[in-house]
């Protein structure tokens, strides 16, 4: 028979945070720090709005680029929160998720050859992403040293005459790194240099921890919003995860391709979460001063425990990830997260799930609870002493 399957399909490797929980599912007493997912429920009068939805009916489909009434909030929370100006009805639109936005964006921008420059570590959908667009993925490998961050030189170095599209994951899962005023001017500089477009995901931007600074978004700098495509969500800052709503903002020329695509393959995102988004939005900002100052005492918590134990990791001032570094114990991560797993039934994410720039390290979430985080911390320094005591005993 001939074969049913696309080559280039089965050429993209599953996710490899997959095969942990798949070995955690088997077994009992264990504890997750593995997976990227608030630990809140989603706030009540947000539910209610979703609940009131239903009961009144609000069942058909919305037009295709949204609910009219939530892209005029999100453009005024874009405008009170971050200083960027959006037309809800030419330059919005509602997704599911953050990632079906990365997904259209770069289907709607990419030819076969268009290089695509991807800052790694980082999230696990935009390589595979820039494949599925016919697109060429050219990895920026990100250096502890910057604290994980894209620097001027870097992206200048990884430029070609074929690139056409920057990702800018920050705040950044897996490492927590964050890019501040400073660094993306550096960063837009080379972009309007090289004619280069931005896709910014910016789907932490509520959950930074710098004090006395807010996010910055690059759409929001000189000559940047023209190039940028812009896309956050409801699912980490208002803990709306199975809600499945994000959103993407850009010129309309980018927009109208990225509607088409969606058009065609999805039609609309779910009317009940875009009618709960309208509250969480609108009266939502205390629902997430409130849960970021859960996840920085949380923050605080773990960098306090790893210096404790000896740990080196750089401090993250973003989203709810740590990326403590491992090397010292000479063992790849992906062996030390399945051997902590089996000994202390710990789940960590090994950092080379996030591209082979992560080796020698992992990604430990916070977004658990601190009677969680410190069983979770006990027994992972448990383990980490006896490989240190093994390490000394010479065996």
């Amino acid at each position: 028979m001939r074969n049913p399957l696309s080559s280039r399909i089965e050429g993209i490797p599953f996710s490899g945070i997959r095969k942990f929980f798949d070995i955690a599912a088997e077994m009992t007493d264990v504890i997750s720090l593995g997976v990227g997912e608030p630990d809140f429920d989603t706030p009540w009068h947000i539910r209610d709005e979703g609940i009131y939805s239903l009961e009144k009916g609000r069942t058909a489909y919305t037009s295709n680029a949204g609910l009219k009434e939530l892209k005029v909030e999100i453009a005024n929370y874009l405008e009170r929160r971050f200083g960027v100006s959006y037309d809800p009805d030419a330059e919005m639109m509602i997704t599911v998720g953050g990632s079906e936005a990365i997904d259209v964006a770069m289907r709607a921008m990419l030819d076969p050859g268009d290089e695509v420059l991807i800052p790694q570590p980082s999230y696990v959908s935009y390589l595979p992403c820039a494949m599925l667009a016919n697109g060429t993925p050219k990895v920026i490998n990100l250096k502890a040293e910057h604290e994980f961050r894209l620097t001027e030189e870097e992206l200048r170095g990884a430029v070609t005459p074929k690139t056409k599209l920057l990702v800018l994951p920050f705040p950044n899962n897996p490492t927590g790194a964050v890019m501040e005023k400073e660094d993306l001017e550096a960063v837009a500089r080379v972009v309007k240099e090289h004619d280069l477009y931005v896709l910014s995901d910016e789907i932490y931007a509520e959950l930074t921890y710098l004090e006395g600074k807010d996010h910055v978004t690059i759409a929001s700098l000189p000559g940047m919003r023209e190039r940028t495509v812009l896309i956050n969500g409801f699912s980490k800052a208002y803990s709306m995860t199975g809600w499945r709503l994000g959103y993407a903002c850009a010129p309309k020329a980018i927009l109208e391709q990225m509607l088409k695509i969606h058009q065609y393959a999805i039609m609309c995102a779910p009317t009940t979460s875009q009618y709960a988004a309208v509250e969480a939005v609108r009266n939502g900002d205390g629902d997430v001063a409130g849960m970021r100052e859960e996840y920085n005492r949380r923050r605080r918590y773990l960098m306090h425990r790893f210096q404790e134990m000896g740990l080196s990791c750089f401090e993250p001032f973003g989203a709810f990830y740590a990326f403590p570094c491992i090397r010292e114990f000479g063992m790849a991560s992906d062996e030390f997260a399945t051997r902590m797993l089996q000994e202390e039934k710990v789940v960590v994410v090994p950092g080379t799930a996030f591209g082979e720039c992560g080796e020698g390290f992992l990604r430990i979430s916070y977004a658990y609870s601190l009677e969680k985080l410190k069983e979770a911390l006990d027994r992972m320094e448990h383990f980490i002493g006896r490989l240190r005591g093994k390490a000394a005993d010479g065996s």
